[in-house]
């Protein structure tokens, strides 16, 4: 695995809830931080209270291997009721695209989540050209922390609309 191959992961589940409730669910920038993934804090800049293209929220995260640290990311890419992608770092050079994307399916909904890395300069692209011997490995551990944290988000959404559905 190497950074300039912009390494992407992506979880899926379905949920038991309408299109409209997952799209609901899935723009809420503070998802994850009730699901327990590195972000721990999440808030809108500027003014800014959706997922709107140009829109800002800065986002306060944790790893036990990284530390801690911040970013302010801007949504770049929305579909109203199916996808919104939002760009850490400058958008010419992307530290990382990540996105949410829902699909109808029968009664229920499709929701994936994925990121992608990019390649401008973060911490993680420092640390690989510090040991670029290491650079699989490296970007197998940082890939395998954003599968864990994604996961982690549905299976979230699966506990909430499995309990909005028992209630129906």
């Amino acid at each position: 695995m190497r950074l300039r191959d912009n390494p992407t992961v992506e979880v899926a589940t379905r949920l038991p809830c309408s299109v409209d409730r997952a799209w609901e669910l899935v723009t809420d920038i503070e998802l994850p931080t009730r699901a327990g993934g590195e972000l721990e804090k999440a808030h809108w800049l500027d003014g800014a209270d959706g997922v709107v293209v140009g829109a800002r929220f800065r986002g306060y995260n944790a790893n036990s291997s990284i530390g801690k640290w911040h970013t302010d990311p801007e949504v770049v890419e929305v579909e109203d009721g199916r996808r919104w992608v939002w760009c850490v770092g400058h958008a010419d050079d992307p530290v990382a695209l990540w996105g949410f994307e829902v699909d109808a399916d029968g009664d229920g909904a499709v929701v994936r989540q994925w990121a992608k890395l990019g390649g401008g300069r973060s911490p993680l692209t420092d640390l690989i050209a510090r040991h670029p011997d290491a650079e699989g490995v490296i970007l197998a551990q940082r890939m395998a922390d954003w599968h864990a944290g994604m996961t982690a988000n549905l299976e979230y959404l699966e506990r909430v609309t499995a309990g909005e559905s028992r209630e129906e």
